[in-house]
């Protein structure tokens, strides 16, 4: 960390990594990074990404957890142990599946699509089928699919470390709830949500954590830096640091105002559980 905050104020390429003396800049890689606009078009990706990313991988991850709490001990074991395969995937793996999935020529999901009928799934412009539609080449589309396998490779996360959450929450309170004739979205709402707090407050913060700096998947799904419009902020970085010619004082840079980000998300959702725990 410390290396990368002195070459973010250094003109750092090539011949640095030869032993070259690297040369002062001050500022110069931030007032580049903040005045491009490639810079805002990776942030807003980012946090629209994060966004929608974060939202669907709690709330699936919470009613898969809900509905393991439900299932019989066997039944619960052998579910858990499917989604923790599903997790054990490493990232490069993960996106080779989704690609494969959603190929153009030979992918699953343009066969199936293929199969429904054209009211209810329509090629787009210009196809007379659904074989051929290049999901990874456009921007919107590639971040739907990133949008599934993030939210794929998390949910298993989630929802183990909701269901460890209810296991630890008493019967009792159930029981009583039954009794005084509540719904099952009542309780879930006065009870189970309240007493979750602290463990969605953690998992909020990691969820935002991972997808604001996914770069992986990202790098498999468009087999490389190739889109600009589909960049990231880690994206970004990775591209201005190491595509000829090397500006790595600029990729630092961007590393540098994406870790501050992080940050500052960080400390507010720290001090938001510090105060629930003191209330």
């Amino acid at each position: 960390m410390v290396q990368l905050i002195v070459i973010s104020f250094q003109k750092f390429g090539i011949a640095q990594l030869r032993g070259k003396a690297a040369t002062w800049v001050g500022w110069d890689n931030f007032e580049k990074v903040l005045s491009n606009d490639l810079f805002w078009t990776s942030l807003r990706n980012t946090v629209l990404f994060a966004v929608v990313a974060v939202a669907l991988t709690l709330v699936t991850g919470t009613a898969v957890g809900v509905l393991l709490n439900k299932l019989g001990k066997k039944m619960s074991l052998f579910v858990v142990i499917g989604l923790m395969f599903a997790w054990a995937i490493p990232p490069v793996a993960q996106s080779a599946i989704w690609r494969s999935l959603f190929d153009a020529e030979s992918g699953i999901i343009n066969w199936f699509l293929n199969l429904l009928p054209g009211w209810l799934a329509t090629p787009p412009a210009g196809f007379t089928s659904w074989t051929g539609v290049p999901w990874l080449n456009d921007a919107f589309t590639i971040y739907v699919v990133l949008v599934f396998c993030v939210v794929w490779a998390g949910v298993p996360f989630i929802a183990v470390s909701v269901l460890a959450g209810l296991k630890g929450i008493p019967e009792e309170l159930y029981e009583a709830a039954k009794m005084d004739g509540s719904s099952a979205f009542r309780t879930f709402r006065k009870i189970t949500m309240p007493l979750l707090k602290p463990v969605f407050a953690v998992l909020t913060v990691l969820s935002i954590i991972w997808d604001f700096k996914v770069y992986t998947q990202l790098h498999v799904l468009m087999n490389g830096p190739t889109n600009r419009e589909a960049f990231n902020l880690s994206m970004y970085s990775v591209a201005e640091a190491f595509r000829p010619p090397p500006k790595m004082g600029t990729g630092a840079a961007i590393s540098i105002v994406l870790t501050i980000i992080l940050l500052i998300i960080t400390v507010f959702y720290v001090r938001q559980i510090v105060k629930q725990e003191e209330m």
